[in-house]
């Protein structure tokens, strides 16, 4: 699959003709990824935010069966003995300052990758180092997935991204 990037390689966007075609892209992710990863994914309802969570737990190693939209949960938190996930839907929350009443600090404390849905509404909370995916619809199955790397660990994993489907 072709892949566009720009002279630094901080952004890579990645085409997706049909959701089996997320394992490859979700497993290159998982390679990629620091031990401390923060991944804010951007799409419209139904842009497949959550189908792509599911495909990263399952290439790291997690159940992608337990990974289920967390919009009325807000924060869900899978875990095994080698790795943990957060997946988090903001999309009920006002701003970041509602983040103290859902546990966030607590969910973020220990070692692991978070993955947020809907981003934008705690846009003062995000941190500096984290990689912003941007999934675009472009037909009923087919997305085009943009990655944006901030800091040194994320845009190390753009390169990365960018080299595999280069």
């Amino acid at each position: 699959m072709p892949s566009m990037r720009d002279a630094r390689m901080r952004t890579c966007s990645i085409p997706i003709a049909a959701e089996a075609d997320l394992t490859p892209l979700a497993a290159d992710l998982a390679a990629a990824l620091p031990a401390r990863g923060f991944v804010a994914l951007s799409g419209d309802l139904g842009a497949g935010k959550t189908t792509f969570v599911k495909a990263v737990a399952a290439a790291a190693g997690l159940d992608p069966a337990e990974v289920v939209s967390p919009t009325f949960g807000l924060v869900h938190v899978h875990a095994t003995p080698r790795r943990r996930l957060v997946h988090a839907d903001m999309y009920r929350l006002t701003d970041a300052a509602d983040l103290h009443e859902i546990g966030w600090e607590d969910a973020l404390a220990a070692p692991g990758w978070a993955f947020v849905e809907w981003p934008e509404r705690i846009a003062a909370a995000l941190p500096a180092d984290r990689l912003d995916v941007e999934i675009r619809i472009d037909s009923p199955s087919a997305r085009t997935f943009t990655f944006h790397g901030y800091g040194p660990a994320h845009e190390a994993v753009v390169e990365r991204l960018a080299a595999r489907r280069g």
